[in-house]
């Protein structure tokens, strides 16, 4: 499998703005607290101190993570998208047979998903399902509730 991330230009621009933040306004905040636990005194028994090393910890792995996925991301041409079947950034409309009801799905890295938006990632066990799949045909998925039955209606970009 690659490394690549394949996303929009908006997922990326996203990701950049996140990094941007975090480097530029969140690390400063964290240095800040750390210098005024630090003036407080004995840095044994000072929780602040304890609690902002920890906060400052955590925002560095999540910078090194944003780091790491920008480092691999590529932004798809969307006039290149093959469209005869699904893949990563085409829209697809399905229909849960047992329930007979339309959904629509974009499907993205997973750095993009929100299925609030109905954008949800390659990754998930429906992405996965719906992967290479094409108009007309009826995929069985397995989630974690059994399997789930999809027909393909429509797959556009």
């Amino acid at each position: 499998m690659s490394d690549k991330i394949y996303m929009s230009q908006e997922g990326l621009d996203k990701l950049k703005e996140e990094l941007a933040q975090l480097k530029n306004v969140e690390r400063k905040k964290i240095s800040n607290q750390i210098a005024e636990a630090r003036d407080k005194g004995d840095l044994s028994e000072n929780a602040e101190y304890d609690a902002a090393k920890e906060a400052q910890g955590l925002l560095e792995l999540k910078i090194n993570q944003l780091e790491n996925t920008l480092g691999k991301a590529r932004v798809m041409d969307e006039s290149k998208i093959d469209t005869s079947k699904v893949s990563a950034l085409t829209t697809v409309t399905v229909k849960n047979v047992k329930m007979g009801k339309e959904f629509t799905y974009t499907l993205v890295a997973e750095s993009e998903a929100d299925i609030k938006s109905g954008k949800i990632s390659v990754k998930s066990p429906i992405g996965q399902g719906l992967l290479g799949a094409k108009e007309g045909e009826t995929v069985d998925i397995k989630v974690p509730n059994g399997i789930m039955q999809f027909e393909i209606i429509k797959i556009t970009v």
